[in-house]
C-alpha cells in the first residue's frame, strides 16, 4: 500500500540523539523504516538510544563535536560509506538557558552560537556536498523554538540562536533548491525534556501552572515534534521548503 509518510529505505541523520527530542526523533524515524545515524557527544546515552530503535543493528552511532568542521567531514563520510547517501537530517543538538543580558559573558555567546547554530550549519554544508546526499532529494530540519519568533525576559541569547536558524533556513532553502535539498525549521513550544526540566519555569509548580495556561492545548510531548519531523522527512512534504513550522499547542495564537 502506498504510504507517502514512509521513510522506508531512507538514511536519516539525527544529532542530539542522546536524549529528549533528538532521541524521540531517532526512535520514530526507525519505526517508519529509516536507517538512522545517531550523532551526539555522550557515547553511553547514545548507545541507550540505539537500543530503543526498531532493529538496532540497522543503525549506527557517531560520537563527535559538530562544531569542529574537520570532524564533521569525517563523520558524514563514514555515514555515507555505511548507509549510503543521506536522505535527511534532523539538527536537534542544542543548549538552553535563562539569563539576563547583563549576566551573559562573551564566552557564553560563543558557546551558544557554536552549539545551536554553527554545528547545524557545518553538518548541513557537508551533507550538501555532491555524493553525500540522495540525488532524488534530501530534507534538512533545524529544531528551533518559539523563542525564535516571540520574546520573553531572560531568553535573549537563546532566542538569538533560534532566530538565526529560522533566517538561515529561508536563505538555504533558496540556495539548495537546485540540488533538491529542502530546508525547514520546526519550532516547538513548551515541551518537557532533559534540557529544560530543571529550569524554574518547569520545576516550580506555580510557574509551570502559569506556563500551561499559555498553551491552549497544554504542554507538548517530544512525539509532537518528532512526528512533525517525520512528515518533513517524508515524500508527503516534497513541496515544502524555507518554512518555520510552529508546534506550540496554540501558544502563539493567543
Amino acid at each position: 500500500m502506498y504510504n507517502p509518510f514512509s521513510l522506508e529505505g531512507k538514511t536519516i541523520v539525527v544529532t542530539g540523539a542522546s536524549s529528549g527530542i533528538g532521541r524521540q526523533c531517532a526512535i520514530d524515524c526507525s519505526r517508519m523504516g529509516a536507517k538512522v545515524a545517531l550523532v551526539a557527544r555522550n557515547r553511553e546515552r547514545l548507545e541507550e538510544t540505539l537500543g530503543m530503535l526498531e532493529s538496532p543493528r540497522d543503525h549506527s552511532c557517531y560520537i563527535c563535536d559538530l562544531s569542529a568542521e574537520c570532524v564533521v567531514e569525517s563523520v558524514v563520510r563514514d555515514i555515507v560509506s555505511v548507509h549510503g547517501p543521506i536522505s535527511g537530517v534532523i539538527n536537534c543538538a542544542g543548549i538552553s538557558s535563562v539569563a539576563l543580558l547583563k549576566m551573559i559573558k562573551e564566552e557564553t555567546f560563543d558557546r551558544f552560537f557554536r552549539t545551536n547554530v554553527f554545528s547545524a550549519l557545518n553538518l548541513t554544508k557537508e551533507i550538501s556536498r555532491k555524493g553525500n546526499f540522495l540525488k532524488e532529494g534530501c530534507s534538512v530540519i533545524f529544531i528551533g523554538s518559539i523563542m525564535g519568533c516571540v520574546g520573553e525576559k531572560g531568553k535573549t541569547l537563546y532566542s538569538a540562536t533560534k532566530g538565526a536558524l529560522v533566517s538561515a533556513a529561508r536563505s538555504l532553502a533558496c540556495e539548495l533548491a537546485g540540488k533538491k535539498i529542502r530546508v525547514n525549521v520546526v519550532s516547538p513550544g513548551a515541551i518537557v525534556t532533559p534540557i529544560n526540566k530543571d529550569q524554574s519555569y518547569m520545576s516550580d509548580p506555580d510557574l509551570r501552572s502559569a506556563l500551561v495556561e499559555k498553551h491552549p492545548l497544554g504542554l507538548g510531548d517530544v512525539t509532537d515534534v518528532s512526528q512533525t519531523c517525520v512528515f518533513l522527512l517524508s515524500d508527503a512534504s516534497r513541496w515544502i521548503t524555507g518554512q518555520n513550522i510552529i508546534v506550540d499547542g496554540g501558544y502563539t495564537a493567543i
